[in-house]
């Protein structure tokens, strides 16, 4: 069972983020005229807030990690949480200038790996090249948005 967790948690990551952006469209309507992404984009922070902030804050008190905070883990985590807002930002600044859900998230969603895949393989350099398949995925991320973008619904 141990060895599926990680495919539950996958899971988890790939329904929440390809919620993600349906609904926050749907929330930035919420707001009534002018819409609110701005507004949207608030709240999501405060989820951020209540999952990122205060989840992770009583397990560290309830002793499931140290409560030891070392400068490097600090400042690359901190990076990280950045880059994941600037990534949401740029997702509501996308909707809120024009873009679709229907498009704006298989764009995104595709492109992601695809840079996902350029910065590990700078960080962690890989001892052996990856096989060709491997390129051959990261070729068909890249064909499969530019077709959406190519035929996205009017």
């Amino acid at each position: 069972m141990k060895q599926y967790l990680p495919y539950v948690f996958i899971l988890m990551a790939v329904m929440s983020w390809g919620a993600y952006v349906p609904t926050i469209h749907h929330g930035q309507l919420g707001f009534g005229e002018p819409k609110g992404p701005l507004r949207a984009f608030l709240f999501v922070g405060l989820a951020y807030f209540l999952v990122a902030v205060c989840v992770p804050g009583l397990l560290i008190l309830g002793k499931a990690e140290p409560a030891v905070f070392p400068m490097k883990g600090m400042s690359v985590s901190t990076m990280a949480g950045v880059l994941g807002a600037l990534g949401a930002l740029g997702v509501i600044l996308a909707l809120r200038t024009g873009g679709k859900p229907i498009y704006v998230a298989p764009l995104v969603f595709a492109g992601a790996p695809i840079m996902n895949v350029i910065v590990t393989m700078i960080w962690d350099r890989p001892h052996r090249a990856p096989a060709m398949p491997f390129y051959l995925g990261i070729l068909m991320a890249a064909v499969g948005a530019a077709l959406v973008l190519r035929y996205k619904p009017a």
